[in-house]
């Protein structure tokens, strides 16, 4: 769209009525049935939702001035979903990712030691780790 036609559309919607907003609403959507050389975008969960209400509280006959502040309401109120849903998307990124690194960790090789050259070090009182292997079973020929 032509930022300047978007501007000047603006500016004259803006000295409009709610009640004449609605109105220009419903001619522009009639345009768009005719004559969209492209689809709208698709929009939202939330955004769909909401059109819906606005669109049944304004064929139920509903005052303008409470179609616009129940929206009011809904829009805040669909912030904070978006918020939320965006927290939560990326919260179970973070625990994909920490899943994969513990998947990767688990099932990567152990990193080189230098312990089978040198002689674990142990304090006085403590016991020594066990050895990684176990000893192999008495024979029974003993």
């Amino acid at each position: 769209m032509n930022p300047y036609v978007r501007d000047r559309i603006n500016r004259k919607l803006d000295t409009l009525s709610d009640e004449r907003l609605y109105q220009i609403l419903d001619y522009v959507e009639f345009l768009e049935s005719k004559y969209a050389e492209k689809s709208a975008p698709v929009a939202n969960v939330f955004t769909r939702f909401a059109e819906g209400v606005e669109d049944k509280l304004r064929a139920g006959g509903v005052a303008v001035s409470t179609v616009s502040e129940t929206m009011g309401f809904l829009n805040k109120a669909m912030g904070v979903l978006n918020g939320v849903a965006q927290t939560t998307m990326t919260v179970a990124g973070d625990v994909v990712n920490a899943a994969k690194t513990a998947a990767d960790q688990v099932g990567a090789p152990p990193p080189p030691s230098s312990a089978a050259t040198t002689q674990p070090t142990t304090q006085p009182g403590t016991q020594p780790a066990p050895p990684s292997v176990p000893p192999p079973p008495p024979s029974a020929a003993a």
